[in-house]
């Protein structure tokens, strides 16, 4: 339980880092000003989504109830209004979204590369509890990945597709996204579905790790 609420917190932490850290690149310093361009995971922690929940999922995963659990971290405030003007707005929100995404792709990918060298090198072995970690928190940062790529306010790929949806669509997706909590809600508790994003996440766990071990 203490290993899953530790890499949730850094990834999460990497995740809103990557959003104030665009946010201030475009020109809001909101975020700055708010002390969220930082690494450090407790500035990013949000009490429930980050450290209660996790430790309950643990617990049902400990019971036998499968994986279980998910989590969030504290949201970004950043004003789209104060972006610099050779920005579109649109734009400017699509970057700032899909930042934090893109960070724990990059995170999920250097851990795998990492554990691949490691093993290569036969520093760990690749039955060692260490592995077993540096795994987890691997596919842990590619499941967020994937799952924040999912279309439904408030993720992050809500946020994408409501940009990017035609003008004569709009009113029809604002209306879908006033129930995107409880598609999120669903995605993430009900197995069946959640394998649109685990599966996914596995499979570029897997096929990064041994990239880099054909690699290295």
């Amino acid at each position: 339980m203490l290993i899953r609420v530790f890499v949730l917190l850094v990834s999460v932490a990497l995740h809103e880092f990557g959003h104030a850290f665009v946010a201030n690149a475009l020109g809001d310093d909101t975020p700055r000003r708010e002390g969220r361009v930082t690494l450090n995971p407790i500035a990013h922690a949000d009490p429930i989504g980050t450290l209660l929940l996790p430790l309950l999922g643990g617990l049902y995963s400990a019971a036998g109830g499968g994986i279980g659990g998910f989590g969030w971290g504290k949201p970004v405030n950043w004003n789209p209004a104060r972006i610099n003007r050779k920005w579109k707005m649109s734009t400017a929100k699509i970057l700032v979204s899909i930042a934090g995404p893109s960070m724990n792709l990059l995170l999920g990918s250097v851990i795998m590369i990492v554990s691949a060298v490691l093993v290569g090198k036969h520093v760990i072995p690749v039955t060692g509890d260490a592995f077993k970690v540096l795994y987890f928190a691997g596919v842990t940062n590619f499941v967020l990945f994937f799952f924040n790529l999912i279309p439904a306010p408030p993720l992050d790929g809500g946020h994408v597709a409501g940009e990017l949806m035609p003008y004569k669509h709009r009113a029809s997706y604002d209306a879908y996204a006033k129930y995107g909590p409880f598609v999120v809600m669903a995605v993430a508790m009900i197995p069946q579905i959640s394998r649109i994003f685990t599966i996914p996440a596995q499979f570029c766990a897997e096929h990064v790790y041994k990239l880099s071990a054909y690699l290295f």
